[in-house]
């Protein structure tokens, strides 16, 4: 076998045409296959769309505290004591602010006045302003019902000891909070999560449809008869691979349409990027697949295989839990998914409207992640070829 590949020409897109209509004559002489292709995304949508429900603490917190006193320090620490928020910036302005929330590095802005503790001793009102991403309405709600808790508690503790002090009547609550909800203001779970479930599904379902087809070859003994012919492993690869991606694109369209048209969650950003990105997210996930097949002997085994890689998926990347309250291990763990950094993009183009500006960190490590695992899965094909 050795032999014969060393008197191969090279890459010929004749065999892997030949190779890509032989596979979509099996598609469509696999009808559930296709099922599986194109209606379980839409079953799923819709399954998981109006199920999905979570809990957050720890929210990433930036604070301009534009009086830097006392009192302000005060009101700080209380936001951090509660554990709900964690303070981790200190910001300049509103720029920054916005600049860090576009970027995902924080959920919560609290903004405190200048003359805030003068204005207290003078038992004047003060307003305190919270930002809050509304992107995800869980930690939305969280951040805006604690918050307000704070502000209520702290004020009354003020008024108490104005009134021990001094021997004053009754007087005004001297804080108030002014909230203010972005990107999502009606903090709709559906707005975050069907995002989320396009980058899910469409993940699960084409992993397991790769995985499935060279599987198939194996068991069908197919496989040995290609690996005779004068076609190379990446022609072979890649023509098994091409069919796929037009459906997986295809189907991309529905469950991004349905998202958009049955559950009214609007693309804020580009829908050129945020397709361009979906088709390098779903090379990684049919390579995925491919990797499996090289493993698992039969379709019970890639099946297997497949939730394997689900799972952690689902649990890891942010899908269900914010990865801001897991233990810092796990996240690192969660950081090794793609599907990770695939759900901040759909979030971010989704939500925020944002660019290839703000989102370019995410997409250079789905890129690495596509190069690594694309020729992994080459390199252990071109193994089991041999």
């Amino acid at each position: 076998m050795k032999t014969e590949r060393r008197f191969q020409t090279g890459f010929s897109f004749l065999r892997m045409t030949a190779i890509m209509r032989k596979e979509i004559v099996q598609i469509r002489r696999d009808p559930p296959s296709l099922a599986i292709a194109l209606v379980m995304p839409i079953m799923m949508l819709f399954l998981f769309g109006y199920a999905v429900n979570t809990d957050v603490d720890h929210l990433p917190m930036a604070v301009w505290d534009q009086d830097r006193s006392q009192h302000s320090r005060e009101i700080i620490q209380h936001f951090v004591n509660t554990e709900f928020y964690d303070f981790v910036y200190q910001a300049e302005g509103y720029r920054e602010l916005q600049a860090l929330m576009d970027e995902g590095k924080i959920k919560v802005a609290l903004i405190i006045p200048s003359a805030y503790a003068t204005s207290l001793d003078m038992g004047k009102e003060v307003k305190l302003q919270l930002l809050v991403d509304g992107a995800d309405p869980n930690a939305a709600r969280t951040a805006l019902s604690n918050a307000q808790l704070i502000v209520q508690h702290q004020s009354t503790s003020i008024q108490m000891q104005k009134l021990e002090k001094q021997g004053m009547g009754a007087m005004e609550r001297p804080l108030s909070l002014e909230p203010r909800v972005l990107y999502n203001p009606n903090m709709e779970s559906l707005v975050f999560n069907i995002p989320a479930l396009i980058g899910l599904i469409m993940q699960n379902v084409t992993a397991i449809l790769t995985a499935f087809s060279l599987v198939r070859e194996k068991e069908r003994g197919t496989m040995e008869q290609l690996a005779v012919t004068p076609i190379r492993p990446t022609e072979l690869i890649l023509g098994k691979l091409l069919p796929y991606v037009g459906i997986g694109l295809f189907s991309f369209s529905i469950v991004l349409l349905t998202g958009i048209a049955w559950f009214g969650v609007p693309v804020k950003g580009s829908i050129p990027l945020l397709i361009l990105l979906s088709g390098l997210f779903l090379i990684t996930t049919l390579a995925i697949g491919m990797l499996i097949s090289t493993v698992a002997k039969t379709q019970l085994q890639a099946m297997q295989l497949a939730f394997a890689i689900i799972l952690p998926s689902v649990l890891l990347s942010g899908f269900m839990f914010p990865r801001d309250t897991m233990p810092t291990i796990i996240q690192w763990m969660g950081g090794a998914i793609p599907l990770t950094y695939f759900l901040e993009i759909l979030r971010g183009i989704f939500l925020k409207g944002v660019g290839l500006e703000q989102l370019w960190q995410e997409t250079m490590i789905l890129s690495v992640f596509t190069v690594f695992i694309c020729t992994l899965a080459v390199v252990k094909f071109r193994k089991t070829m041999d």
